[in-house]
């Protein structure tokens, strides 16, 4: 066998596990009997049912939920973003960071979505891209400690530690109860 063919070999093996996943997840979901509730193929009804399972922990139903969500209707910020961000708990940032970006191009003033792309190149040690990130995070809502925070996190991890103390500082005067922000400036005292 070429190196191709073992690729395409490799690969075909991945997505025939994806869809026995997504089949698998698909025949946990009970549908609703009732007439007055909303259909259970209903995109609303399937994210409502996703972020439930999401908060009961089951990550891979509400995924499976989230994409026919998507499958249903395309292209919605609200769904891609929370695609992505299951993805980047599930540790595959590689589709997470390709679900953030779509949802990016639907909703490109989204400080969130910002962020978490952000976060994706961070752990993947794409330090320029995430700082462009959460700068652009930080011209559409300047008010977020949050940003600042995880900026400050960036900063120290680029050894760019005196502008990583700002971040902090700032994330601390906009929220004077962040712990984190606090603990995190002290370390570099």
């Amino acid at each position: 066998m070429t190196l191709f063919q073992i690729i395409m070999l490799a690969a075909s093996a991945f997505f025939a596990f994806k869809v026995y996943e997504h089949i698998q997840a698909l025949q946990d979901i009970e549908p609703k009997s009732s007439n007055s509730s909303p259909s259970s193929f209903d995109p609303e009804a399937l994210v409502q049912r996703a972020d439930e399972a999401f908060e009961s922990g089951d990550l891979q139903k509400a995924l499976a939920l989230l994409i026919e969500a998507n499958a249903k209707e395309s292209q919605n910020s609200d769904v891609l973003f929370k695609m992505g961000y299951i993805l980047q708990q599930l540790g595959d940032n590689t589709e997470a960071l390709k679900y953030y970006k779509e949802a990016l191009e639907k909703d490109k003033e989204n400080e969130y979505i910002h962020n978490s792309i952000a976060s994706v190149y961070r752990a993947q040690k794409e330090f320029v891209s995430a700082k462009m990130h959460l700068s652009a995070s930080i011209g559409i809502n300047d008010k977020n400690a949050i940003t600042y925070y995880n900026y400050g996190n960036l900063l120290v991890d680029m050894k760019h530690l005196d502008e990583a103390k700002a971040m902090y500082k700032k994330a601390i005067e906009l929220n004077s109860d962040f712990k984190e922000a606090k603990e995190e400036l002290e370390k570099l005292a």
